[in-house]
């Protein structure tokens, strides 16, 4: 990692799912481990500090989602059956309400702040580089009790370079993949989502030849990544985390190959997270059963 802070709170990062009608409450969702899914709902609710739930605030940022009034709706009702009372969506539909006084108050205010799904582009024209997010990242580092969480995009904007978009096809082309610089919560990591449902691997490990200090972290859907310290991450839910590092890369054409010639990388190294396993990322260190000390 290449940042000398140490961040107090907790980053949560979530793969999807969030979108699939009533499934959004939790209710009798079903895993072959032959245990209740935990929607993030219930993965957020679990890490908030134990004073009663009443007593948390919860800002809900919409701002990538396309369909906003809709998601309002569906994350309010979620919350409140999780026990939650003081729910708010905050309204981000131009870069000047990132800039108003009242969301920094909100956030100021905030037990926990979690970004919906849907499009990273436009969660970045909203909100990358403007007071909301200073404000976010000054609890963040600052606060241990805070916890910014975000699924789909909104968890593939957190770290300080993201994927953007890109093409998947069968073969990887210099043309495919799209990055940008992101929210900069974490460093040395690059997120996907959706990561096993939507054959992603080839876009992450596309991005992790083109930044080998970064591990590549790809999300199932109702999974998660809860980090502590910007170092610690314990795997929650349901799915698997595919972890891509490209530290020993050995051959590789990924700065050279133009047009249709074909990209070729060798010696990634892929690890696969389950609930109750961890990792350290500094490290690169693997942890079967996840250490809370």
């Amino acid at each position: 990692m290449c940042s000398t802070l140490i961040p107090k709170g907790k980053l949560l990062l979530i793969g999807g799912h969030e979108d699939k009608g009533r499934e959004i409450v939790g209710e009798n969702l079903k895993v072959h481990s032959k245990k209740a899914t935990r929607s993030h709902f219930e993965i957020l609710s679990s890490l908030i500090s134990r004073i009663p739930r009443a007593h948390h605030r919860i800002e809900i940022i919409t701002a990538a989602s396309s369909l906003p009034q809709e998601m309002e709706k569906m994350y309010i009702e979620a919350y409140k059956q999780a026990g939650f009372t003081q729910v708010h969506i905050m309204k981000v539909e131009e870069r000047k309400d990132a800039c108003h006084p009242d969301a920094i108050k909100q956030i100021q205010a905030a037990h926990a702040v979690f970004f919906t799904g849907g499009d990273q582009n436009k969660l970045l024209a909203l909100i990358a580089q403007t007071d909301l997010l200073s404000a976010i990242h000054k609890k963040y580092f600052s606060d241990p009790h805070f916890i910014v969480g975000g699924t789909s995009a909104g968890a593939m904007v957190m770290p300080e370079t993201i994927i953007t978009g890109g093409l998947i096809h069968e073969a990887l082309y210099s043309s495919d993949i799209k990055m940008a610089k992101g929210f900069g919560l974490i460093t040395g990591l690059i997120v996907d989502t959706h990561f096993i449902k939507r054959g992603r691997f080839g876009r992450l490990a596309h991005a992790v030849g083109l930044n080998p200090d970064c591990l590549g972290v790809g999300l199932g859907e109702d999974t998660a990544l809860l980090i502590s310290e910007g170092n610690r991450a314990e795997c929650l839910g349901s799915g698997m985390v595919i972890l891509i590092d490209g530290r020993e890369i050995g051959q590789t054409n990924i700065h050279t190959a133009a047009g249709l010639t074909p990209i070729l990388i060798e010696n990634l190294k892929v690890s696969i997270l389950a609930e109750g396993s961890g990792y350290l990322f500094q490290e690169r260190q693997f942890l079967k059963q996840w250490r809370a000390d």
